[in-house]
């Protein structure tokens, strides 16, 4: 296994990256955040970033709030 930084994955997501990663439009993050249910985002300057250790964070924690309505 190497370490090279051009196969890390960046700590910081712009919105297009995170919703390729969550596998949903850009549009249902615009949405989740003004909501505040999506993953924590953050303001640099005007545009609005994730840190992907946020995202992943969000995923496991959403993969534990699955109801059982089967």
């Amino acid at each position: 296994m190497s370490d090279d930084p051009a196969r890390r994955e960046p700590e910081l997501l712009t919105i297009t990256e995170a919703a390729e990663l969550l596998r949903a439009p850009v549009a249902t993050l615009r949405y989740w955040r003004h909501l505040g249910t999506g993953p924590r985002s953050f303001r640099l300057g005007r545009r609005v970033l994730y840190r992907s250790a946020d995202v992943r964070g969000w995923i496991d924690a959403q993969q534990g709030q699955v109801t059982s309505d089967r």
